[in-house]
């Protein structure tokens, strides 16, 4: 039994659209890629062929994991409110001002400052209401957040 993936609408969806993508475009694609290949002779001294096997691998591999992720997600409904909650886009500051994303695992991007809810920075955000102020410890030491909006 594994455990729900918490996660938000948009994150399903990007999710759900990447395992469509990989099961009805680029394993086909990379089938007919070994197909062609090993037409071509001997396999021992085929690099496309080993090349096309292990895309093909990696492809299977990742689709696998798309589809148990899906499987087991749980699709968590932002509630307006005045806490940080999954979902919820957070205004703080330190030395200057940032708005993050929190969101379930699976759909975290720090370059797109959306954080996990799991991560030190999410965990520290859960729960928390405007005014709060929050400490993370990061690799250049401790940071304190201060929360001035949550949507």
């Amino acid at each position: 039994m594994h455990p729900n993936i918490q996660i938000t609408q948009e994150g399903l969806a990007r999710l759900q659209s990447e395992l469509k993508q990989l099961t009805d475009v680029k394993r086909p694609q990379m089938v007919d890629r070994l197909s062609a290949a090993r037409a071509m002779g001997d396999l021992s001294e085929n690099n496309d062929f080993v090349q096309a096997k292990e895309e093909l691998s990696f492809i299977d591999g990742r689709i696998a994991e798309l589809e148990e992720v899906v499987r087991h997600s749980v699709v968590v409904r932002k509630k307006a409110g005045s806490i940080v909650v999954l979902g919820s886009r957070v205004t703080v500051m330190d030395r200057e001002q940032h708005v993050y994303h929190v969101v379930g695992e699976w759909e975290a991007d720090p370059t797109k400052k959306m954080i996990s809810h799991k991560s030190p920075l999410g965990i520290a955000l859960m729960g928390k209401k405007v005014g709060d102020e929050v400490e993370v410890e990061a690799p250049a030491g401790k940071i304190v957040y201060s929360i001035s909006k949550i949507e």
